[in-house]
Order: C-alpha cells, then sequence, then structure tokens
C-alpha cells in the first residue's frame, strides 16, 4: 500500500535549490569567458573565420 513520503526540511531544500542555481551560474561563467576569449581573438581551441571588409 502506498504510504506518504515524509516531508523535506527547508533546510534540505534550500540547499538542494542553491546547489541548482550555482550550476547554472558556473555554466554562464564559462560560456562568457569563452565569448569574450573567442571575440579578442585569444582562444586556443576555437577556430573563427575573419571576414574581410
Amino acid at each position: 500500500m502506498a504510504v506518504p513520503k515524509k516531508r523535506t526540511s527547508m533546510s534540505k531544500k534550500r540547499i538542494r535549490k542553491n546547489l541548482w542555481k550555482k550550476k547554472g551560474y558556473l555554466a554562464a561563467v564559462q560560456a562568457f569567458s569563452l565569448a569574450k576569449s573567442v571575440s579578442s581573438g585569444h582562444s586556443k581551441g576555437f577556430f573563427v573565420r575573419q571576414t574581410n571588409k
């Protein structure tokens, strides 16, 4: 028979939520850093096609 589960404490809930937010923040920081290095031309792992104007 199905039994109701115990309620998760607010502190556990807050910890999990903050970990989830931190993961997104770190991904955003890394993406921004990569974008800066590509736009400045200092990137080693990307080849950006230069357009002649």
